[in-house]
């Protein structure tokens, strides 16, 4: 954002002496600039600088901050509406966090499948990802209360709208056999099996020229019908024999890619999503990601993502969100994120 230059910075010295707090210096203009940015917005800063600016530092700060002001033709500041709007929701950020953290899971999941629903039938393949995340990273009793809360939330089943709202059928197959799995969950691992299955994945993928990936029906009924340690146990004897990791293999097919990893390697997936949602120029979605992606994970693994985090990244967590969040909403996301650790 512009800043005013030194003679408009004249009004915020000291030597202006009416009101109780007036600004000494250019730190209080950075400090509430900064506070409008970022995630969250930090309270404090816009209660101990702006509640105490006068008429002229107000007006100073509006003409020498172009991002969130323009001249208007008339001679007076106005507000970049599209700005206002996402300080808005910044301002809610906190609010969406909490309300998703006090949820009862089974509800949360209800409603990220719905939310997703409708907003994939509006711009198809933005919301995939939450749908095969959601029921790719529950476990089977998870899952199953969450089609449950669906029922009771929806009057109808998470399949009704997956048919009804996507419209590949390849696409519908894999997602409906993800979200209705019920998974084995104890300890026993085929390990022929999974080798055997393995080399089946080499395959397929090698001939992946010959049709999509998603078309084949082996590759949906291994990833909605076998149990995560058997996934695992595939994924790796997959790198042994073949040298990559499949979901590299993958990379022509997002939606199975994502699946694969979510299944695979959470941990790794959300510290990926983390990475790329905790940054200032980021769109709407990517930052709701930051709090679906801690709130939801907070009882479950957040501190193996985080360790995964400064694995893949070289910075921790924690880091991170002090520097791109601000103010209670950054506070909560580090209540999150320590609770465990």
């Amino acid at each position: 954002m512009a800043m005013a230059n030194s003679n408009e910075f004249k009004a915020f010295s000291g030597n202006n002496t009416n009101g109780p707090q007036t600004a000494t210096s250019t730190d209080q203009f950075r400090a509430l600039t900064k506070a409008f940015s970022g995630l969250g917005v930090d309270e404090k800063s816009f209660i101990s600088i702006l509640a105490n600016w006068d008429t002229k530092q107000r007006q100073i700060y509006r003409k020498n901050t172009r991002e969130l002001f323009k001249e208007d033709e008339r001679q007076f500041e106005r507000w970049n509406e599209e700005l206002v709007l996402q300080i808005r929701q910044e301002f809610l950020r906190l609010k969406d966090a909490v309300v998703v953290y006090t949820m009862h899971p089974w509800e949360r999941d209800a409603r990220l499948f719905k939310e997703a629903l409708v907003k994939e039938a509006q711009l198809p393949h933005d919301q995939l990802h939450i749908i095969i995340e959601t029921a790719a990273t529950r476990t089977s009793e998870q899952l199953l209360g969450a089609r449950r809360a669906y029922h009771s939330l929806f009057e109808h089943s998470i399949e009704e709208d997956i048919l009804s709202h996507i419209h590949n059928t390849h696409e519908r197959k894999l997602l409906v056999g993800l979200v209705s799995s019920y998974r084995y969950e104890g300890p026993q691992v085929n390990e022929e099996l999974a080798k055997s299955e393995a080399r089946e994945f080499m395959k397929i993928i090698k001939d992946g020229g010959k049709k999509q990936l998603i078309e084949d029906e082996g590759v949906v009924r291994i990833l909605s019908t076998r149990s995560k340690l058997h996934l695992k146990a595939l994924y790796s004897y997959y790198k042994e024999i073949s040298g990559n990791y499949m979901d590299v293999g993958l990379g022509g097919s997002l939606i199975l890619k994502q699946a694969v990893q979510c299944l695979c390697t959470p941990q790794t997936y959300f510290s990926k999503i983390l990475d790329a949602s905790l940054r200032l120029d980021v769109d709407e979605p990517a930052r709701d990601s930051v709090t679906r992606v801690i709130a939801t994970r907070a009882d479950e693994d957040i501190k193996q993502i985080a360790e995964e985090f400064y694995k893949r990244f070289g910075a921790t967590l924690t880091n991170k969100i002090e520097e791109i969040a601000n103010g209670s909403y950054k506070e909560f996301l580090l209540a999150l994120v320590t609770k465990s650790a």
